[in-house]
């Protein structure tokens, strides 16, 4: 069993941070939920989506080590390591934000990883990080490293034609928002993904 986990929005937490950046930067207003989404789609709304592709870039570059592990994650990465699983993390991500200053995006996440633990405290490698540049790249990298199970929170990446067949996809849906489980298996909690792959 070879398990490949997605990053962003899977293992970091982003609500508050986005939240709690936007506030500071004043272009939300502080009873907008904390979520994500509600955030994007509030820009959006009044037409700022640019600012929103900015906060992204800061968020996810020098913003992210203001960002929270998912709870459960750090548990999940010692079961399968007792249980003799290999972990991949395997995420799309730009080397540079799209727009605002050019961070390193993924300098700023391997930092991540490091301060919150990984690679000491879970004894994980960094050699089995992959930041691939666009969402064909991601594919092709759960295809070459033969990965039997797939852990994602976007049920479109999972719906893409292109996505390889064979491999039991699982559906991260903290916020339970999930509306077609009959197509992935949804998971509102990393303990519900541990018990899911107990039962494989």
């Amino acid at each position: 069993m070879i398990i490949g986990v997605d990053f962003d929005n899977t293992i970091v937490c982003y609500d508050k941070i986005f939240h709690t950046v936007a506030v500071e930067r004043g272009i939300i207003p502080q009873t907008i939920e904390h979520v994500k989404e509600e955030i994007r789609n509030y820009l959006r709304k009044i037409d700022k989506e640019n600012l929103w592709t900015e906060l992204q870039g800061y968020v996810y570059g020098p913003g992210i080590m203001r960002a929270n592990v998912f709870a459960g994650v750090k548990e999940f990465f010692i079961y399968c390591k007792k249980n003799n699983i290999k972990v991949l993390i395997i995420s799309h991500k730009t080397k540079e934000p799209f727009l605002g200053p050019k961070y390193d995006l993924h300098k700023h996440a391997l930092d991540w990883l490091e301060k919150n633990g990984f690679f000491d405290e879970i004894d994980f490698s960094k050699k089995d990080v992959f930041f691939e540049l666009t969402k064909e790249e991601k594919m092709n990298r759960i295809i070459k490293e033969d990965c039997t199970h797939f852990v994602d929170d976007l049920p479109e990446f999972f719906s893409d034609k292109n996505f390889p067949t064979g491999i039991s996809k699982i559906l991260f849906d903290p916020n339970r928002k999930c509306t077609t489980p009959e197509k992935f298996t949804c998971a509102h909690s990393w303990e519900d993904i541990i018990k899911i792959l107990s039962l494989s």
